[in-house]
């Protein structure tokens, strides 16, 4: 138990860690087809700067209360574009990978918008084109798929139609030529020249340590009838996910740089980056390996026979076992402790002796009709305190009822006083008793009256 409550503490983080942040710094998307000599892929890149001025000063003066948005996009046509593509492929030769982006379209969007303590500048920059070449050999059974393309990085600028899309920095320079002046050359330029086209850790982080799982759904005969792509007919789909705070993949936080600048008045300049996020899938049953030095998936269309995991490390089998475990440690323990309470437990009659009880009857004749209600009672004293009810301090119990003599017998009056109801003569408005009746009912009284 003592063991059991820290890691359970410890697997609460982890989950409150792993789903608290929603913005990512650099998002891959891609599904590749190891039958095709092309599949889609998408990356969006997201940053933040903040530039702080609480004292206030010129920056206050320059940016508090402005906004302005710069955008645009453009295909593989543009110049721009297809000199980005050449610095994405060099840095995947760089990285040992084989593959080729050979279609590719850009969208980029900066957003600047002053406050009264500090201004924020977002920068969104999306990559969506076509990846190639990422089939190494293939045969009958089995394709080999180079898996080492994920880390999309240029530290270069990258100018799309006269805009510079990678380095926060020269936004200010074309855009806030004073607020350039301040930061230019100081440390928070070094924080400012941190690229944005940047997911060096989504390639850093290995593919062992991602979730994996595979959907066998394509292998039905009636798939199509679901909708489902005629691409996957006839096989599984294996996805691998990374992105999530663990004990596998570390705990993931966002990246933070500040730096701090004394002008006028002493500013702060703050970049902020949330953890990087990844989908990968690929049709047909993935094994992943590693090629020298390069991470690859040796694709199937069907699953080896018998496979049954579904993450990566057998990491959902060693929860089924360790429950299962834990249940029988704990039925065991039932099992143990109940037969421990029945030996305990006292064999025979318990609480008081029925031979010590007598009843008595708490109901008398009404009119025309009499019910049957009672009561057990101790015969004497004895143990008394140890026996009576909670209730005999709050109220005071009416003694029982004596036996009514001929003449009280025939009037149903006289029964109910002595009980210390209501009058049945009071409820039926007459009197049905002779002169014999001695109630105290002012209609009975008349009635005694009347017949003397």
């Amino acid at each position: 138990m003592s063991k059991a409550v820290p890691l359970t503490v410890l697997l609460a983080i982890l989950v409150v860690v792993g789903t608290g942040s929603t913005a990512w710094a650099a998002q891959l998307d891609a599904r590749i087809n190891p039958n095709s000599d092309s599949s889609p892929f998408s990356m969006h890149y997201l940053k933040t700067v903040f530039i702080e001025y609480p004292n206030g000063g010129n920056l206050f003066d320059e940016l508090q209360g402005k906004e302005w948005t710069v955008s645009g996009s453009a295909d593989s046509s543009n110049p721009g574009v297809q000199e980005l593509m050449a610095k994405l492929n060099q840095k995947l030769s760089n990285d040992g990978s084989h593959a080729k982006v050979s279609d590719l379209n850009v969208s980029y969007e900066f957003l600047l918008k002053g406050r009264a303590i500090n201004t924020s500048i977002d920068y969104k920059v999306l990559l969506e084109g076509t990846l190639s070449d990422y089939v190494i050999t293939k045969d009958a059974q089995r394709t080999l798929v180079d898996l080492g393309w994920r880390g999309m990085t240029v530290n270069d600028e990258v100018n799309i139609d006269g805009v510079e899309i990678n380095i926060p920095i020269n936004l200010l320079r074309d855009k806030e030529p004073e607020v350039y002046a301040v930061f230019a050359g100081t440390e928070a330029d070094q924080v400012l020249h941190r690229p944005i086209i940047n997911a060096d850790f989504i390639l850093e982080q290995p593919l062992t340590n991602w979730h994996f799982l595979f959907d066998p759904t394509g292998i039905n005969v009636d798939a199509g009838t679901f909708g489902l792509d005629e691409e996957i007919a006839g096989f599984v789909v294996s996805s691998w996910t990374m992105g999530e705070s663990s004990i596998r993949e570390g705990r993931q936080v966002e990246r933070v740089f500040t730096a701090d600048v004394v002008a006028d008045q002493k500013y702060s300049v703050r970049s902020v980056q949330s953890a990087d996020q990844a989908n990968l899938a690929t049709i047909g049953f993935g094994a992943l390996d590693v090629l020298d030095g390069l991470e690859i998936a040796g694709v199937t269309p069907k699953p080896p026979e018998g496979y049954a995991t579904t993450s990566t490390g057998d990491f959902p089998i060693m929860i089924v076992y360790g429950m299962a475990g834990m249940a029988a440690i704990a039925g065991i323990a039932f099992f143990i402790v109940s037969n421990r309470s029945l030996k305990n437990e006292k064999v025979g009659q318990q609480g008081i002796d029925p031979t010590r009880l007598v009843g008595y009857q708490t109901s008398a004749s009404s009119g025309g009709y009499q019910t049957n209600r009672g009561e057990a009672q101790l015969k004497d004293e004895t143990d008394y305190q140890k026996t009576r009810s909670v209730y005999d301090n709050a109220q005071q119990q009416s003694p029982p009822p004596q036996a009514s003599s001929t003449e009280e017998a025939a009037c149903g009056c006289a029964a109910s006083a002595e009980m210390g109801s209501e009058c049945d003569c009071e409820m039926h408005g007459s009197c049905l008793c002779d002169a014999s009746c001695k109630c105290n009912a002012e209609i009975c009284k008349e009635q005694v009256r009347s017949m003397s």
